[in-house]
């Protein structure tokens, strides 16, 4: 009997075997991949400390949630309301001046360095300039007002007043220093596709009023639902793959190491507690009583001031989401005015200090 050509299986296309849907987009997703390979490495190696590191990142994640919960909300809210739109509008042609507010807010504003982080998305999302919204990230996990107090508590209210001009300074001075670059068009096409405008901020140049009550108009309901949601995903995916990677930095770099680095009085004291900020730091209120130890030991406030500043900017949580929104050369110029912002607050305390 003839086989009908149709129905032969030598005449059906070949499928390729494909990947279910979810799971194909849970592989590809680099920043998971990244949670497991390190839960999987520690696993195999050092079976202890993966319930360990566990623990870690569940207990910073449940610290930070309070403030992650509120800046997800606001994120969401502002899309929702079409407020983020307003932000854009009051931004634009005034870079300079936002500049300077920017640094000032930040230096001041409550937010932690993770919590900060969806305002951020949503501010590059709208179409705001780049160099405001570098002034804030630098400025704001210096300094926040409880950190003020607790600084001012253990180390002294001069030390703590020096890390908030200090905010202030570093900030001021990246908000201008990309503003400048960003001029001269070496930082086109800076923002990864998570940060880009998505609503055309920067052409609109009379948005309409922001709709305060979202939740009676089903459109903006679902805006606000749906942006919580991406925001909190975001978020929870690389603030976990950052606390773990501080986990293990807690656990295999021990206060000890640092205070035999730092605790001596030389010339370069503050360079390498600079340095060493950018590896080494834990968080903005371990760094205290840290820093407080290391002073004890001999080490110079200055340097202090520099550990704190510099670690500040550019501990694992703040530079794991800067990393998620920007490409590589914005990245770098983040972590060079870090550094340089921070070596220059600390060298000029240390100049106070001697006078």
């Amino acid at each position: 009997m003839a086989t009908n050509p149709s129905t032969s299986p030598d005449a059906l296309p070949r499928q390729p075997l494909r990947v279910a849907g979810p799971w194909r987009a849970l592989t590809r997703d680099r920043v998971l991949v990244a949670v497991v390979a390190i839960a999987a490495t520690l696993l195999l190696l050092v079976p202890a400390q993966l319930p360990a590191s566990l623990l870690f990142a569940g207990d910073a994640l449940a610290r930070v949630a309070p403030w992650l919960a509120l800046s997800v909300l606001i994120a969401a809210a502002a899309k929702a309301t079409g407020a983020d739109q307003q932000v854009a509008r009051a931004f634009a042609g005034r870079e300079a001046q936002a500049v300077v507010a920017a640094a000032l807010f930040g230096a001041l504003s409550p937010f932690c360095s993770c919590g900060v982080i969806p305002l951020i998305a949503a501010l590059l999302a709208a179409g705001v300039p780049l160099a405001p919204v570098m002034a804030f990230w630098l400025a704001s996990p210096i300094m926040d007002p409880s950190m003020f107090v607790l600084t001012a508590a253990q180390l002294g209210m001069e030390l703590a007043v020096a890390k908030t001009l200090a905010a202030v300074a570093i900030g001021l001075l990246g908000g201008l220093v990309t503003m400048l670059v960003t001029r001269g068009g070496m930082l086109d096409g800076a923002l990864k596709v998570v940060a880009l405008p998505r609503c055309a901020a920067r052409k609109q140049l009379a948005p309409a009023a922001p709709v305060w009550r979202f939740w009676s108009e089903p459109e903006r309901a679902q805006t606000f639902v749906v942006t919580a949601g991406a925001t909190a995903w975001f978020l929870l995916r690389w603030l976990t793959l950052a606390f773990l990677l501080e986990s293990l930095m807690v656990a295999y770099v021990p206060a000890e190491l640092i205070a035999g680095w730092l605790g001596q009085d030389s010339s370069t004291a503050v360079p390498l507690a600079v340095l060493l900020g950018v590896p080494a730091y834990l968080n903005g209120f371990a760094a205290i009583p840290l820093v407080g130890g290391l002073i004890a030991l001999g080490m110079s406030p200055a340097a202090g001031l520099g550990f704190m500043v510099a670690g500040g900017v550019t501990s694992i949580p703040a530079a794991v989401a800067v990393w998620a929104l920007v490409r590589p050369k914005v990245f770098a110029l983040y972590l060079g005015l870090a550094l340089a912002g921070a070596l220059s607050t600390a060298l000029l305390y240390a100049l106070w200090l001697v006078l």
